[in-house]
């Protein structure tokens, strides 16, 4: 079984998430995070869902999953303890046209869930396609210590420099080889070892004459250690 690597925009798109335990309180979370509209099907709800309810973050079915509760969304999850709700419902999905995650159960799938490294903007995906998603985690893990929070900051400052070319009104090849320049400079590491100098002197030298942080409307202060 072979997969394409996709992000989904889902910022206010419905998606349904069927079961009310700790992995469908993840899935939740996920999804919040990505600005989805959530609703959740299950008759009981872990503590962290029974939260997300109380604060009216998540729209909440009360009952068990009935036929028609996915029409409309645009993204299923499915994490109960009942196999032949799980494969019923990928039924269903798959004849609505709607992807579906059955946690576990890569057959019944049509997308599987990486582990994610988040870096503010930046999301590092790891998929081993379904064969062990707890070796993905661990990668994910040996990972975060790779690429540290300096990360989220270099790609606030290379959209910055890409709105400043945009509204320069750079030749558009020019303006993708300053970018690929800066992109591949030590920014990263002047951003992690606080060098707000030294930052100041990359965008010159990449983006030209007088660009710095100031020229990008970016707060200097944030670049200190």
């Amino acid at each position: 079984m072979a997969y394409i690597p996709i992000f989904l925009d889902v910022t206010g798109r419905e998606c349904v998430v069927v079961g009310g335990g700790e992995v469908a309180a993840r899935k939740v979370e996920s999804l919040l995070e990505a600005g989805a509209h959530v609703t959740v099907v299950s008759p009981r709800l872990s503590p962290p869902l029974e939260s997300l309810v109380a604060s009216r973050s998540v729209t909440h079915l009360a009952r068990d999953y009935q036929r028609g509760d996915i029409r409309g969304c645009v993204l299923v999850y499915a994490a109960t303890d009942d196999p032949k709700l799980h494969r019923d419902l990928a039924a269903e999905a798959r004849a609505l046209g709607i992807p579906v995650n059955v946690v576990d159960v890569p057959e019944l799938c049509t997308f599987i869930a990486p582990a994610v490294l988040h870096r503010g903007a930046l999301q590092i995906a790891i998929s081993t396609g379904g064969a062990s998603p707890a070796f993905a985690a661990r990668l994910r893990r040996d990972l975060e210590d790779q690429f540290g929070p300096e990360y989220a900051r270099t790609l606030e400052v290379l959209r910055a420099a890409r709105r400043r070319l945009h509204a320069d009104e750079i030749d558009s090849a020019e303006r993708m080889r300053r970018l690929k320049d800066l992109a591949n400079s030590a920014l990263p590491a002047a951003i992690a070892a606080g060098d707000v100098a030294a930052i100041d002197r990359l965008l010159a030298t990449h983006l030209g004459d007088g660009v710095d942080l100031d020229a990008l409307k970016l707060a200097r202060a944030e670049f200190h250690r």
